[in-house]
């Protein structure tokens, strides 16, 4: 799997299209159905892009993140945000290097959150059982979490329409897939051509093979609920309607 060395430094330009503001949009609903928090940490945070404009929106914020390449990222452009003196000077944004699966942090947080299938990297079950007991153990009596996850059929799908190919300036890429079905695991290969700064004719070629695991979403359930999380909802695709079968993205919300 990547390191996310070189690809910390594309990884903003590469997700460019992603609907940041549509994940920043279902926290904020989700958090006025179930309860308004102070204080949020994000898992998988990679370069601040959620981060940070909830930092902005009045919220303490801890992003946690396994890359120190995307940290590092992330706190260059919080020093570059309007409001990042008065981030760094109330240390209500900070950014911690830890193992979603054996994140700590001194104080319980009000909700936590982890969005753009950052889930789907974890593996193994077991795995997931352990992320789902570390944000148990790291929530108050009453907080929130909050996630996204592919449906399996969704990377069933990218298998059958892969290959995708971006070509615009300053970064392009080759990606195919290659799928487990009998472990839903799919194998995500980049060949990122990536300019370098100052010579426009020139770009630096780099690989990278990224891999996600989707679960049965039964299954999720039953093991948020495991776990000790209590009216556990799911729901399709950014809105509000429970999710079935033709739900591409999945979202959680369990209680504790």
């Amino acid at each position: 799997m990547s390191s996310y060395g070189k690809f910390a430094y594309v990884y903003d330009e590469l997700m460019a299209d992603m609907p940041y503001p549509r994940w920043l949009e279902f926290a904020e609903e989700a958090w006025s159905r179930y309860g308004k928090p102070r204080t949020v940490a994000e898992l998988g945070c990679g370069t601040g892009a959620i981060t940070i404009p909830l930092g902005g929106a009045g919220y303490h914020m801890t992003g946690i993140d396994l890359s120190s390449d995307m940290l590092s990222v992330a706190q260059q452009k919080l020093e570059l945000h309007p409001q990042g003196r008065r981030f760094l000077r109330e240390g209500s944004v900070r950014w911690i290097r830890q193992d979603m699966k054996e994140w700590e942090l001194p104080e319980q947080v009000d909700s936590v959150i982890s969005f753009c299938d950052c889930l789907n990297y974890v593996l193994e079950q077991e795995e997931i059982q352990a992320v789902f007991a570390r944000t148990y153990a790291g929530l108050k009596e009453g907080g929130s979490f909050i996630f996204d996850v592919h449906h399996p059929d969704t990377l069933i799908r990218y298998e059958e329409e892969q290959p995708f190919v971006l070509d615009e300036l300053p970064v392009s890429y080759i990606w195919t897939c290659s799928l487990d079905e009998l472990r839903m695991e799919i194998e995500h290969h980049l060949s990122i051509f990536a300019r370098e700064e100052g010579k426009d004719s020139l770009y630096r070629r780099f690989e990278e093979t990224h891999i996600q695991r989707a679960y049965d979403p039964q299954w999720l359930k039953q093991e948020l609920q495991a776990a000790g999380f209590r009216d556990v909802k799911v729901y399709a695709d950014f809105t509000w309607h429970e999710a079935d079968e033709d739900a591409e993205r999945l979202f959680y919300v369990a209680l504790k």
